[in-house]
């Protein structure tokens, strides 16, 4: 299929399929997601068999604003005030699904619960406005295989799909996840906005769900034990492989050996950034090549968070 300039014609013809049932890739800030209009269970359908997605794996679904949010599901005081301090921007929140929701129950795999983001990228938004319909858009890519930031990367691996093109994602990584219930606010995925700031908005400490306690119900997307992997073995944490191998390193004093590095200067936000882009360069070489990929840590807090989720997860055997 084809890559398309995001151009205003292009937005509407893609706004005009969406509503008709089609499966479109669109830029987001975070990743590339592979969106489908929400309220439609043909195409949330779609989506899972397109990604060859577990259907007990809850979709995000993407809102143009605010307050279409908050017609969907239920937010509590701190949603209310995680939502306001940052949407748009890379945060989904996790809430009870209203009395009436016009999201097909397909997108929360059976769930009462509904994750919901307001993305903050202009050709994002700008297709949520032209369709005037929430969209489900889980990474486009795979299901548990390297996630797109560009859109390249979503052309190589689900040719089928139609792309636009928005250029490379400035965050680079999945949106954080925050589960607002019953209970006090919880963190689902660690992502592109850092615990840290999210910590000062609501005042408090943010727990983690377990990482078994989504073994028989998945709150929120990205939590099976092997995700975002490439097709290549990964080795993190000073495991080497046996053979070959190619090294992803960080900051100045990165190994001479290193092939890529995320962030010659050592900036978190550039190889959050930089994280998927690195990856498809490198396993397209190590699967070439027979070679395993080495991924060196980097620092915990901010979005180092993100990525050392992301490289425990893709390093694991276990789905």
């Amino acid at each position: 299929m084809a890559v398309l300039a995001a151009t205003h014609a292009n937005i509407t013809r893609c706004a005009e399929r969406l509503r008709a049932g089609d499966v479109i890739a669109m830029p987001t800030e975070t990743v590339y997601g592979l969106a489908a209009d929400a309220t439609n269970a043909a195409a949330v359908a779609a989506v899972y068999a397109s990604k060859a997605r577990p259907k007990i794996n809850p979709l995000i679904c993407h809102v143009a604003a605010p307050e279409e949010a908050f017609k969907l599901g239920v937010f509590n005081a701190s949603a209310q005030a995680l939502a306001a301090r940052f949407w748009p921007g890379p945060l989904t929140l996790v809430v009870p699904r209203a009395a009436i929701c016009a999201v097909s129950e397909l997108a929360s795999a059976g769930l009462p619960t509904l994750a919901l983001r307001c993305p903050d990228h202009p050709v994002a938004r700008a297709l949520l406005g032209e369709t005037a319909r929430p969209l489900v858009a889980p990474s486009a890519n795979p299901s548990g295989q390297l996630s797109p930031s560009q859109a390249q990367h979503v052309s190589a691996h689900l040719p089928d799909i139609d792309v636009l093109d928005g250029g490379p994602c400035a965050v680079g990584v999945e949106s954080t996840i925050i589960g607002c219930l019953e209970t006090e606010p919880t963190l689902l995925r660690a992502g592109g906005l850092s615990r840290d700031v999210l910590e000062a908005c609501l005042d408090m400490a943010l727990p983690e769900l377990p990482e078994n306690a989504d073994r028989t119900s998945r709150l929120a997307p990205g939590r099976m034990l092997r995700h975002y992997a490439p097709r290549a073995p990964l080795c993190i944490n000073g495991a080497m492989p046996e053979g070959a191998y190619l090294l992803l390193g960080f900051g100045p004093n990165a190994p001479e050996d290193a092939v890529e590095n995320l962030s010659p200067s050592g900036n978190l936000n550039e190889a959050a950034a930089n994280l998927f882009d690195c990856l498809h360069r490198l396993d397209a070489r190590a699967v070439a090549g027979g070679k395993a990929i080495v991924v060196d840590p980097v620092p915990t807090g901010g979005l180092g968070d993100a990525i050392n989720d992301r490289r425990k997860r893709a390093a694991q055997n276990e789905p």
